[in-house]
Formats: C-alpha cells, structure tokens, sequence
C-alpha cells in the first residue's frame, strides 16, 4: 500500500474512520528533517501493509489540521487508533521508532 495524502476534506474518512491504526505525518515541502523521513513512511507502508496506514499531511496546504492536531514543529508524527490520538512524536526519529509507536496500536 501506498503512503496516503489527505487533506482536509479527506481527512476524517482516512484517519478517523479508519478500522486499523493510522500514521500521520504532518510535514512540509521545505522541511530538511521532514525529507529524511519520507523513505521511511515508504518503508513502513510497505512493511505494514493491511494492518495500518500511512498518511502524509502537507501543513502548507492543510493549515486547519495542522492548528487541530497541535503539531507546532515539523515533522510532528501522531498514530491514531479508533479516532482518537493514540501515540505522538515530534522531531525526525529512526524507522525503528515510528514502527514500534504502530506495534503498540496493533
């Protein structure tokens, strides 16, 4: 599975209706760190393929989200489970973080 784009008219259909826990990458084109981690969320779209999303959500397009979810500094990385924010991280952290953050919603 691809990693996912949402905005904010997708947003609450992909994340919040999602019956598996969902990753969110809130980040920006101009973001060094925020370049370090998109082959990460490619990796781990792979990797958990059918048993958790991966979303990216551009917060120079998407502003209103990024002001709802508190992500302050970029890359802000929230997992949510059942609608709700489950697990939360902000800074650019090795794949291996990000991965366990998802096992704890599996």
């Amino acid at each position: 599975m691809a990693v996912l784009h949402a905005n904010k008219e997708n947003f609450h259909e992909i994340v919040m209706g999602s019956e598996i826990p969902v990753l969110v990458d809130f980040w920006a084109s101009w973001c060094g760190p925020c370049k370090m981690v998109a082959p990460v969320m490619d990796q781990l779209s792979e990797e958990f393929e059918g048993k958790a999303k991966i979303v990216k959500v551009d917060i120079d397009e998407n502003g209103e989200l990024a002001l709802e979810y508190g992500v302050m500094s970029i890359p802000t990385v929230i997992v949510f489970k059942d609608g709700a924010e489950a697990d939360k991280v902000i800074g650019a952290y090795p794949k291996a973080k990000y991965a366990e953050m998802l096992e704890k919603q599996l």
